[in-house]
């Protein structure tokens, strides 16, 4: 049993009603979260079962789930601390009737086929190979594709979505060739993408993409101009602020949340 220390942990806000409870120097909720959340609840609007694969502490399932309130959440994580951060969010949320968490690994878990009209992901960035892994598991496994990899994650959301489910997923803009052909190779069609710059002036960081279980009729991808979250002063742009909104932020924020 993982052992979590109040000192060591922090009790953030998700959405105006719901906490997330994180560790200091742990993985955090991020902005990658928080728009995988709202552009997953964007493509698939009143969402009935949502499967959020790799889930960590939970931010990205339960972001959906916010946005859908007919749904029920199942929500599986392999890395022992985040499993237990988890779990302790989905009850301190009172959302036990409505998530279910399930603990191992992505690629060996079976989940009702063809069963989910959207599922959320946010895979891993970075191959073990590419830089330093850190000491820390929890800190690893959320940036380092040591339990699969976006291909893996693709595989898994196409053997669950139904026939009009949606996959929704977040990876580096630098790598976006990379999860263009992990989607063609689990079988899955793109829907649309949306590049995400931090900061005005500076390079998109990462891109959003939704994937459909069957391509048939769809024409092409919708490419929206990219998603700005700051200006070149550091202030939230209208489009960020109308994001935050849609979770119950109405106010400003500092510039380091979400």
């Amino acid at each position: 049993m993982i052992e979590l220390r109040d000192d060591e942990l922090t009790v953030d806000g998700l959405t105006s009603g719901w906490t997330m409870v994180q560790r200091k120097r742990g993985h955090r909720h991020s902005t990658d979260d928080l728009l995988t959340g709202w552009y997953a609840a964007e493509c698939v609007r009143g969402a009935r079962r949502i499967l959020d694969l790799g889930a960590g502490i939970g931010s990205v399932g339960l972001l959906a789930l916010w946005r859908s309130p007919g749904a029920t959440l199942t929500s599986i994580e392999a890395q022992a601390l985040s499993f237990a951060l988890l779990e302790r969010n989905v009850a301190a949320n009172a959302l036990g009737d409505r998530v279910r968490a399930i603990y191992g690994d992505l690629r060996e878990i079976s989940v009702d086929a063809a069963a989910y009209d959207l599922v959320t992901g946010s895979p891993p960035y970075f191959d073990p190979k590419a830089g330093v892994v850190p000491a820390d598991s929890q800190k690893a496994h959320a940036r380092f594709e040591l339990r699969g990899d976006v291909f893996d994650y693709c595989l898994a959301a196409r053997s669950a979505l139904s026939p009009s489910g949606r996959f929704v997923f977040c990876f580096p803009w630098a790598q976006r060739v990379r999860a263009e052909r992990a989607i063609d190779c689990a079988g899955l069609a793109l829907v649309s993408s949306r590049d995400v710059i931090p900061r005005e002036g500076a390079a998109p960081l990462f891109s959003l993409f939704c994937c459909a279980y069957d391509g048939h009729g769809l024409g092409e991808p919708t490419l929206p101009e990219p998603y700005l979250v700051r200006d070149a002063l550091g202030r939230q742009t209208a489009t960020h602020a109308a994001t935050r909104a849609t979770f119950g932020f109405f106010s400003a924020d500092p510039e380091d949340a979400p």
